[in-house]
């Protein structure tokens, strides 16, 4: 199944067991939804549904994961089921909560979710009249069974020892103004890991509608980054676990799956005590 689907596609669709997420998050994310959003589709904040409560950000950045339960029941009273087909969408082109929340069901095994290319704003463009209803989830009648875990995450120890071998790499997604140290408006330092490479999602993985590239172009682009680097031998960042996701999902669609993700990432390595980069290396 691609990671992606068009809205028309989507409009298409059997509707039988296909649950529709508006998964949004930051300030304002509900009343947003309640602004606008596609008719029967259920809220999911990133906080608190898709991220852990934090006192404590060097302990696994400001958006670590929730724990398996936590998740599972998340997705019970949302009436998913192992069976279920899931699209997510979000206001931001896929790049906030929607890449988050599918790469966390991926993650669990979760074998059929995708996101819709270019968020809310595509079915707009298409003319598709939007609720501002909430729509009320009916709780699955059997819950979701709790997972082992989620795969594919990196802890920052494998992040720092990858970063300085030759035979992986280290890729952060912020805009090359954080990454250089120029700016940084929500973490203590600015900066990035030594050794990360920079590649923007925005730059690498949109076109100009704010929909994904076409899978060849992505795979091009992608291919050139990693040079000899095998994608599972590939981990990737952000800020804080959540955008680092558009990339792995633009990898997904340009048929390089299996890089790894850092959860904390920057707002956990900030916060150590730890070595600091400014130089441009893309």
């Amino acid at each position: 199944m691609s990671p992606l689907i068009e809205i028309n596609d989507l409009l298409l669709a059997d509707k039988t067991n296909l649950v529709i997420l508006d998964s949004r998050g930051f300030a304002g994310a509900h009343d947003r939804y309640l602004a606008g959003h596609l008719d029967g589709a259920l809220f999911v904040n990133l906080d608190p549904d898709l991220a852990a409560h934090t006192e404590n950000a060097a302990e696994g950045g400001r958006h670590p994961l929730p724990t398996p339960e936590a998740f599972a029941e998340l997705l019970t009273r949302l009436g998913i089921t192992p069976e279920t087909r899931v699209v997510v969408y979000d206001d931001k082109a896929g790049a906030n909560s929607a890449a988050r929340l599918w790469w966390m069901l991926k993650a669990i095994g979760h074998p059929q979710v995708q996101v819709l290319n270019g968020g809310v704003q595509a079915a707009i463009d298409h003319g598709v009249a939007l609720s501002t209803e909430e729509t009320v989830p009916t709780p699955a009648s059997t819950p979701y069974p709790v997972p082992a875990g989620f795969n594919g995450t990196v802890n920052i120890d494998e992040v720092g020892k990858a970063a300085h071998d030759d035979s992986r790499l280290v890729i952060d997604v912020r805009e090359n103004a954080r990454y250089l140290g120029q700016t940084e408006p929500l973490d203590l330092i600015a900066g990035h890991i030594p050794g990360a490479i920079n590649a923007p999602y925005m730059l690498f993985n949109l076109d100009a509608s704010g929909k994904y590239k076409p899978a060849e172009e992505l795979r091009a682009a992608y291919t050139d980054a990693l040079g000899n680097v095998k994608p599972q031998d590939t981990i990737v960042h952000c800020g804080s676990g959540v955008t680092a996701c558009h990339t792995l999902l633009a990898l997904e669609h340009a048929g390089l799956p299996g890089a790894k993700l850092y959860v904390g990432s920057w707002s956990e390595w900030s916060r150590r005590d730890l070595p600091v980069g400014k130089e441009n290396r893309y």
